[in-house]
């Protein structure tokens, strides 16, 4: 099965909290183009998209639904703000994995849990930074509770 790791898109500097930061024009557009770019390495439509309550995190979701239809659960998550903890997180996804069988699940994040989320789930990397819209796309095979980080992609 495959796991996409996406930090959300550029947000605006400032907000009544960090919370509240909304995407920029910029972010928009970026979270979009990479929604195409993941469209076109799926078979199938995802099984499961886990955002951020954070609402720059909601709103890189946005942009991407209508280019990713057909998402059979999407849940809102508060475990992977910008202060989760990755192994909880991990934890939380392969009980999910586990239980629901999904071939394709994204997560959309930040960082610095983003980088996390991938060293935790690929043993032996460091954290690789994302740019924002970045994604990682890494195979796990929860048979083997083994992952292999296939690909990162930037927007353009």
């Amino acid at each position: 099965m495959r796991i996409y790791i996406m930090r959300h898109g550029e947000a605006e500097n400032f907000a009544a909290s960090d919370a509240e930061r909304p995407l920029t024009k910029r972010g928009s557009r970026q979270s979009k183009q990479m929604a195409e770019m993941l469209a076109q390495q799926l078979n199938q439509p995802l099984d499961t998209v886990l955002v951020s309550t954070y609402l720059r995190a909601q709103q890189t979701w946005q942009c991407m639904e209508s280019v990713l239809p057909g998402v059979a659960n999407v849940q809102v998550s508060d475990e992977i703000t910008p202060y989760g903890d990755a192994v909880t997180v991990v934890d939380y996804l392969k009980a999910m994995i586990g239980i629901e069988k999904p071939q394709s699940v994204l997560l959309v994040s930040h960082l610095p849990l983003v980088g996390y989320l991938t060293s935790e789930l690929v043993a032996g990397i460091q954290p690789p930074m994302f740019s924002t819209s970045a994604i990682a796309a890494i195979d796990y095979d929860p048979d083997m509770d083994n992952a292999e980080l296939v690909w990162q992609n930037v927007p353009q």
